[in-house]
């Protein structure tokens, strides 16, 4: 397939791999791109030198189109920059921050740019600023989410009517069924999260994945909204949150429960008590761990099969 997605990343599917906090390491990253869709580095969960040593890893296994997703409140947020020019990183996601502070300095240095939104009017902002394309992440996303509580089917066509670049579709996704959903409503491509974390090169922790795999629809909820929205697997700590929460516990009381690590105590370390499991409500359709270029190969087979079901040849 070619299209404005394929040819803007030069992959063969319109397919992102997301680059989540303690899943997208260099092994992720590169499975994926060498299936042919395109493989993100997390540097939410990287002190800028082990990004460097990612992208290394990276390009010594793959040599096809890679990136690195960068929340832009990361406080060491410079240093991952500089080493993502440096290091030639052809491709950057930013997200949870302002684009216009970074995508000016990443596109003179020649580097392809999207920025992750939750709503049209972020996704307005985003290409004023120069992006080559938005992300448009519905409420059901996992991890940190936006204040709109958008869901994907509103958001996709809303943020396609409100911007000419190209819109890429990310929540709720994990099926060639869900892709062709996103593509009828505006969507160039999609992006999928969850559905990687459940292979075995994510570097998230097996039991992480296990619990994922065992999730039915109901067991992620949003939480912490008065810090930042994020949406998580239920478990002991998103039982003390929600806790906290009915009672009206303040900002500070809830970034004391929080604390310091605890999603890599989860996600990295397996600890499914006391950990932030931080997760999509796609979850539930999830039944099993498989290898990234399988994930991306059953996506796209199914894609074009029910493209082909819904469309037949003389209707087109």
């Amino acid at each position: 397939m070619s299209n404005v997605i394929t040819r803007l990343f030069n992959i063969e599917y319109p397919i992102v791999q997301a680059g989540m906090i303690w899943a997208s390491g260099w092994r992720l990253a590169s499975a994926v791109s060498n299936a042919g869709a395109l493989g993100l580095l997390g540097a939410g969960s990287m002190y800028p030198e082990v990004l460097r040593e990612h992208i290394r890893k990276c390009k010594a296994a793959t040599n096809r189109p890679f990136g690195v997703n960068v929340p832009l409140l990361y406080p060491d947020i410079k240093d991952l920059m500089d080493i993502i020019v440096e290091e030639q990183v052809p491709i950057v996601f930013t997200s949870a921050g302002n684009p216009k502070t970074w995508t000016g300095f990443l596109k003179e240095k020649g580097i392809t740019v999207v920025h992750v939104v939750s709503s049209s009017l972020f996704a307005q902002k985003a290409a004023a600023a120069g992006c080559d394309a938005v992300v448009a992440e519905g409420f059901e996303a996992g991890g940190h989410n936006g204040r709109e509580e958008t869901t994907s089917f509103v958001l996709i066509p809303a943020v396609r009517d409100a911007v000419t670049i190209p819109v890429i579709a990310a929540g709720g996704i994990a099926t060639g069924k869900q892709m062709l959903a996103a593509m009828v409503l505006g969507a160039d491509g999609v992006q999928m999260g969850t559905r990687f974390v459940c292979t075995p090169e994510a570097s998230s922790h097996l039991a992480f994945k296990e619990a994922i795999v065992a999730s039915v629809e109901g067991d992620t909820q949003l939480a912490l909204k008065k810090i930042v929205p994020v949406r998580l697997l239920n478990n002991a700590f998103y039982k003390q949150v929600k806790e906290a929460e009915l009672r009206g516990a303040s900002e500070e009381e809830l970034k004391r429960l929080l604390g310091r690590a605890r999603a890599k105590k989860g996600m990295f370390e397996g600890n499914l008590d006391e950990g932030e499991l931080e997760i999509g409500q796609v979850s539930a359709l999830i039944k099993d761990i498989k290898p990234a270029a399988q994930v991306v190969e059953e996506v796209w087979n199914e894609f074009i099969s029910e493209n082909k079901n819904y469309w037949p040849a003389q209707d087109r």
